[in-house]
């Protein structure tokens, strides 16, 4: 317990049950367990956060995956056609477009 053995601690009881007068054991032992239970009922307030954060994290982590892939997936298909368009003249791409355009007013 805390790191000391019972000799230890059964010493430590001895040497307070020396120190304080009889009269004042009621209100030590009071005091002494609302410290025991403050103490504990912050142990449990933090192991419920710690439990609720590792929970959301642990539902964060299939979104970020699915966000992650869906990203790289529009970036993929908007930087293909961006690269050729950059290799081609603009004249060629003119081109391209007037002669679309005169084959659609032909039909």
């Amino acid at each position: 317990m805390f790191g000391i053995s019972w000799a230890e601690f059964l010493v430590i009881v001895l040497v307070g049950v020396l120190v304080i007068p009889a009269r004042m054991w009621p209100d030590v032992a009071k005091f002494l367990a609302r410290i025991v239970s403050f103490i504990r009922n912050m142990i449990w307030k933090i192991s419920d956060a710690s439990e609720r954060l590792k929970q959301q994290i642990d539902l964060e982590k299939p979104i970020d995956e699915i966000l992650r892939t869906t990203t790289d997936d529009v970036l993929a298909d908007f930087s293909t056609p961006i690269k050729n368009l950059k290799k081609t003249p603009k004249k060629t791409i003119k081109t391209k477009i007037l002669k679309k355009q005169k084959g659609k007013k032909e039909k």
